[in-house]
């Protein structure tokens, strides 16, 4: 199908991506700006210096069984997933610099556990919930397309830019004050349109299809449209955006395109092939699905 865009390599392809990434030991000192690290996340987190990290982004395996490449995370009760989460989250508070943002996704039985064990290294702010289109139906319950984003920060100074992330939205009743000039909305390209704060509730997600040239063989991808936001609301040019499970590179990959560094670990050979694969692609292709011109278009929308 030539309109299938997904990224596939080679096992020849896979090697080679996979040999660019670094490995972290003591017996050596490394820049870690712009990597992606080839290791188990529990090992390659002792050698990430302190107060490195201005924002981390996270999409830890769900409490769900599901296989990652050649590894398989495997469903548990709700307290030994606690513990599996803390195991992790106590290491990286150390990394984070005082004005750092943490976001960690989730799904619904994964969010259980989140706050309870995230609220005792940092501060909550919010939870973002947001549409997955994509989903099986359920015979006897509803269909799960929800999934959630918890957002904390590291104390109460942190950076939010809220003008690069505010909504273009259409205005139904165009108002104006007095003078006949347009109240709260301007009119571009023959549309009356208002800018917004967003809410923490997003519909305009599209998860990633063989279509879309960010597509990979990852069973969890995350879109980069969805971490675009995040991004753009919680860090600013240059600053360091880390993911302790970056999968095939998507959190790396946008913060590449947006002007940031980044660093991030993954112990899988394939999707750290991925990675490496995609942020070549990013060397010459900035583009964001979804995102143009600094506006975040509507689900399924195209360039014209």
């Amino acid at each position: 199908m030539t309109r299938n865009k997904t990224i596939q390599l080679s096992l020849k392809d896979e090697i080679g991506y996979a040999r660019q990434a670094v490995k972290l030991s003591p017996a050596k000192s490394q820049d870690l700006r712009d990597k992606i690290v080839w290791q188990d996340t529990f090992y390659a987190l002792r050698y990430i210096p302190d107060n490195f990290v201005d924002l981390m982004i996270v999409d830890p395996p769900y409490n769900l069984t599901k296989s990652f490449g050649k590894s398989v995370f495997r469903q548990r009760d709700i307290e030994e997933y606690r513990k599996w989460l803390d195991k992790w989250l106590s290491k990286v508070s150390r990394i984070l610099k005082p004005e750092a943002s943490i976001y960690i996704c989730a799904d619904w039985q994964t969010s259980i556990a989140v706050p309870l064990v995230a609220g005792k290294y940092f501060m909550l702010q919010n939870r973002i919930s947001w549409e997955r289109e994509k989903g099986r139906a359920a015979q006897n319950n509803w269909k799960n397309c929800l999934e959630d984003i918890w957002f904390f920060t590291k104390s109460e100074q942190y950076t939010f830019n809220l003008d690069n992330v505010k909504v273009q939205r259409q205005v139904i009743a165009p108002y104006r004050d007095s003078s006949g000039k347009p109240k709260d909305w301007v009119e571009a390209n023959g549309r009356k349109i208002r800018y917004t704060a967003p809410s923490n509730i997003w519909t305009d997600i599209t998860i990633p299809f063989w279509s879309m040239s960010e597509n990979t063989e990852h069973p969890t991808q995350k879109p980069e449209k969805l971490i675009a936001k995040l991004i753009l609301a919680s860090s600013n040019p240059n600053d360091m955006v880390f993911d302790p499970f970056v999968g095939s590179g998507t959190t790396a990959v946008v913060a590449k395109k947006l002007g940031r560094h980044y660093l991030g670990i993954e112990r899988e050979r394939k999707y750290v092939a991925l990675a490496m694969k995609r942020l070549e692609m990013a060397d010459n292709n900035t583009h964001i699905q979804g995102y143009e011109n600094g506006i975040f278009k509507g689900r399924n929308s195209i360039s014209q």
